[in-house]
């Protein structure tokens, strides 16, 4: 199981949050997702076949991209 936390720039509110837990959740290999709005921070517990880039790709779709890929 690979945990990832990373900044999302555009959250803004709650709702954001609740947007990407959305998204990324129906990835097969996602594990869990939690967010706080306030730090802008979501971390992700994910395994294959879910990816790091998979995850980056999903959370660009939804303009919500990280501040860091790596």
């Amino acid at each position: 199981m690979t945990t990832k936390t990373f900044e999302v720039p555009n959250i803004s509110c709650a709702g954001c949050v609740q947007a990407i837990k959305f998204e990324l959740s129906d990835m097969p290999g996602v594990a869990s997702v939690s967010g706080d709005p306030a730090s802008r921070r979501i971390q992700i517990d994910f395994e294959a076949p879910a990816t790091w880039e998979g995850v980056v790709a999903a959370l660009k779709e939804i303009e919500y991209p990280p501040a860091t890929e790596g």
